[in-house]
Parts: structure tokens; C-alpha cells; sequence
């Protein structure tokens, strides 16, 4: 088991998700059920699945969860694109969070290469 509170992926995961949550918050009001929830869904789900892996009493289950946390990443990545291209992300907060999700997302990648070696996968 690892503490997830000290791995720099996860913080900058929730960090994210805050920012998120900040720039979703001002989105239609009809959205509210649709992009705004899924959006929201996606960018918690991230240091979620980051958490319960450090959790796991294996390194092959955190891997999974972390792939898990990168799949999630994904869909944030088209979900931001989508409000950028529906004009309720302005270009640099687009940019901004666009950013963070790709920072994340290749710190997830790397870490889980990391513990493949270790496991010889």
C-alpha cells in the first residue's frame, strides 16, 4: 500500500479537478445533467482510481486502476475540447486545462511503466 497524498500525479490530478469544477460551474444551466456532470464525473474519477490503486495490496492492481485513471483522462480530454468548441471554455482556460490533463495523464503513463519493470510485465 502507498500513500496516494504523496504522489505528485495525484495532486496535480485534484488540482485539476478543482479547477474543473471552478470553470464547469458557470456552464448552461441545461448542461447541469449533461457536460457539466460528465466533466465533472471524468476529472474526479482520475485521482479516485489514483487513490483506491495506492490502496491495492499489489503493484498489478495499481496498475490497473491507474489505467483505469488514464482511460478517465481521455475522456476529459474530449470533453474539454467539446466545451471549448461549444464556446463555454474560453482558448486559455482550454489551454490551461488541457495542459494539466496531459501533465497528468504521461506522469500516470510513466509511473505504471515503472512498476511494469518492477513486476517484469
Amino acid at each position: 500500500m502507498k500513500d496516494f497524498h504523496k504522489l505528485k500525479a495525484w495532486e496535480k490530478a485534484h488540482k485539476l479537478t478543482l479547477d474543473v469544477y471552478i470553470q464547469t460551474k458557470d456552464f448552461p444551466k441545461e448542461e447541469v445533467y449533461g457536460l457539466t456532470n460528465q466533466m465533472r464525473r471524468s476529472s474526479v474519477s482520475i485521482p479516485t482510481n489514483i487513490a483506491e490503486g495506492c490502496g491495492r495490496n499489489s503493484k498489478a492492481e495499481m496498475i490497473q486502476f491507474f489505467n483505469i485513471a488514464i482511460g478517465s483522462s481521455s475522456e476529459l480530454e474530449y470533453q474539454l475540447l467539446l466545451a471549448h468548441d461549444l464556446h463555454y471554455l474560453q482558448d486559455e482556460i482550454y489551454t490551461k486545462l488541457s495542459e494539466e490533463l496531459i501533465e497528468v495523464r504521461r506522469m500516470l503513463y510513466v509511473y505504471s511503466q515503472k512498476l511494469k519493470i518492477d513486476l517484469k510485465l
